[in-house]
């Protein structure tokens, strides 16, 4: 969980509206006739999202963790809100890589528990990889998942995405949360068919986080 200082609260919102509107994506969600805002989210958004992030599974990083891809990557940072203004999930990402490993990658990507199973975590995605595609014309998009969390895995693998390697110790121990490996799970894109070696080609070893070549 985050707390802020009531001066961050007030810097951050006038930010915010100094930046002017977002546009916003109006999609379908699963729950009656209500609609999910999908929008890029903002630094206004830190305020409310500790209720996605309060999941045992989801990273929270720091303050400036999130500020750095607001700056860099704001294309890749996408937010949904319930129609009373409630955060329901966002996902995080960038492009990073040389040469024939140009990718996207997916820093973070939750939904709140009582907004799953609406197909909201599918559109998020298909926000990333078109941002990878449209925007930065991506060979791959890759991310890294805990190799325990087998339902995660098994909704990637629906998306197309494959186990590239295994990252040893790749999470560090926590509140009652062992150390654990990560899968690098790996998506190709249509522009993976001009490499000289597809990008998802499993490796037969694992590797230490320190043999990664981007983090």
């Amino acid at each position: 969980v985050i707390i802020f200082s009531p001066r961050f609260i007030h810097l951050v919102r006038t930010a915010t509206v100094a930046a002017g509107e977002v546009p916003q994506r109006k999609v379908c969600g699963n729950c009656g006739a209500e609609m999910t805002s999908l929008r890029r989210f903002t630094a206004e958004d830190m305020l409310s999202f500790n209720v996605v992030n309060l999941d045992k599974l989801t990273e929270t990083y720091s303050t400036a963790f999130y500020c750095e891809y607001l700056a860099k990557w704001p294309e890749y940072f996408t937010v949904a809100k319930s129609p009373s203004g409630l955060t329901m999930g966002y996902v995080m990402g960038k492009a990073e890589g040389d040469g024939e490993d140009w990718h996207g990658h997916v820093s973070s990507v939750t939904v709140a528990p009582e907004f799953r199973k609406l197909g909201l975590g599918f559109k998020l995605m298909n926000l990333l990889e078109q941002v990878s595609t449209d925007v930065h014309n991506a060979y791959f998009v890759d991310l890294f998942v805990r190799a325990s969390n087998s339902v995660a895995v098994k909704m990637y693998n629906s998306r197309g995405y494959v186990t590239y390697r295994r990252v040893l110790n790749y999470y560090s121990a926590g509140a009652n949360v062992p150390e654990e490996d990560a899968l690098d799970l790996r998506k190709a894109l249509p522009r993976d068919k001009t490499r000289s070696k597809s990008s998802v080609i499993p490796l037969t070893k694992p590797v230490t986080p320190e043999e990664l070549e981007w983090n």
